[in-house]
């Protein structure tokens, strides 16, 4: 992985640090006391948490997790009763109703407009034994509004967004595990600009129930990790009917064509240079035409986007409208210019475009895509960044997942991989991340 230090970035291999599934099996064995986890974290959060703005703020954070985790302790007394994710603290999205905490999806509206039931994803979290470390900053309603938390790397750029909060505590070390979500690009893109891992699975795969809509059509609960190890793990837990069977070695394609052109030409060339050196550590990498309606794709996943924020958004709209932020005022002002029959026709061609997809995959001989996972390094604060590179995977529902691959050589910021999958691999696509470790460590 790619790590943060003496103002430098210095690549370290991924086993030399401890894992997500190494850290819960040392806590569930007593190997590790969660308490004394909790104290590192507490170090880490006190240190850097007041110039990076990740979580939402809570007085009493860890008093309130040692407490929990001695509950924990006196739930599950004994070690082989514990559950996958013992005593793992997770940070959670602004737009995931949590239990015992406030959501405001990063917006200056009435909380109470928010409140519900605990949203699934988070159920099973806790079923699983983790600890809820708190909310983590989401830009407006998870749109575009810049949001104040920072890049943990460089604090004159952003970490992306709007998963911006996750990436960042996850980064900045304090964080092992959190919930993202994205409709256009808020998991991948916060991933390659904080130098992390971060997996969208297939639309659908993780219950939505209990997260804040931005456009139902689209909507995908995700998370990251600060490492590789322990994916499947977390992803047997969050997402339905986890399969661990082995699958076949990938076949690698690069999607030629203006969809890859949307990149910058400096990450483009980063890029390719990676997957040269995929393919000669023996992975058979082949460039595939694809998307040369790329830009007309794009344009329906906006419409849909924002057609169906508009309908989230229409009641609270016309009362709190004062309170939304430009950026969130474009997209709702856009919505309704797209009627049901567009919105319906969008919808539709989601499937037609996956299926597509799918046919020019089979007919290369490719099981997942390689591609840039944002066109460039992270930008300044003014912006989250341009979610072009993940749109067309999220508007088609395709896994995804961000690795940490190098650093842009004129801003030192990690750049990242996008690795997709078909959809409803998403095994696959981790296993296929797996095997390329060794090679981008």
């Amino acid at each position: 992985m790619l790590l943060y230090t003496e103002n430098k970035w210095e690549r370290t291999m991924d086993t030399q640090r401890t894992s997500l599934a190494e850290l819960s099996e040392a806590m569930r064995s007593n190997a590790l006391d969660v308490h004394d986890h909790l104290a590192e974290l507490q170090a880490a959060h006190d240190r850097r948490e007041p110039a990076i703005h990740a979580l939402l703020p809570e007085s009493n954070r860890f008093d309130r997790l040692h407490a929990e985790t001695d509950a924990l302790y006196a739930r599950y007394p004994e070690p082989a009763s514990r559950p996958p994710l013992f005593g793992i603290p997770v940070g959670v999205k602004d737009i995931i109703r949590t239990s015992g905490f406030q959501i405001t999806a990063g917006s200056t509206l009435p909380p109470e407009l928010f409140a519900g039931p605990e949203a699934e994803c988070v159920q099973r979290l806790r079923a699983a034994g983790a600890l809820i470390l708190g909310i983590t900053i989401a830009t407006e309603f998870a749109g575009y509004a810049p949001p104040p938390t920072l890049n943990p790397h460089d604090a004159n750029r952003t970490p992306g967004g709007s998963s911006s909060g996750s990436a960042a505590a996850v980064a900045a070390g304090y964080c092992p595990l959190a919930l993202a979500s994205q409709t256009g690009g808020s998991v991948i893109r916060p991933a390659a600009f904080c130098g992390i891992y971060g997996f969208k699975p297939s639309y659908d795969r993780i219950p939505i129930a209990g997260v804040i809509p931005f456009a139902e059509s689209l909507d995908t609960v995700g998370f990251y990790l600060d490492q590789l190890a322990g994916m499947s793990l977390v992803a047997s837990v969050l997402c339905d009917d986890w399969q661990s069977a082995a699958a076949a070695a990938p076949v690698f394609g690069i999607p030629e064509g203006p969809y890859l052109e949307s990149a910058e030409s400096a990450t483009i060339a980063r890029f390719r240079e990676t997957c040269e050196r995929i393919a000669a550590a023996g992975h058979p990498v082949k460039s595939v035409d694809l998307l040369s309606d790329f830009e007309d794709i794009r344009q329906r996943h906006v419409d849909l986007m924002a057609g169906e924020c508009l309908a989230v958004h229409r009641d609270w709209y016309k009362q709190y409208g004062d309170r939304y932020a430009p950026e969130s005022v474009t997209v709702i002002e856009r919505g309704r210019g797209i009627d049901e029959a567009r919105l319906a026709a969008a919808r539709a061609d989601r499937l037609v475009v996956r299926e597509a997809v799918h046919t020019v995959m089979a007919a290369a001989g490719v099981t997942a895509w390689l591609t840039p996972a944002a066109p460039g390094p992270a930008p300044d604060t003014s912006t989250t960044g341009s979610p072009v590179m993940n749109m067309i995977w999220t508007y088609t529902g395709f896994p995804a997942l961000t690795m940490p691959i190098s650093c842009d050589a004129a801003t030192n910021m990690s750049l990242g991989l996008q690795v997709v999958g078909k959809f409803g691999k998403d095994e696959a696509l981790v296993q296929a991340c797996e095997s390329l470790l060794p090679v981008l460590s």
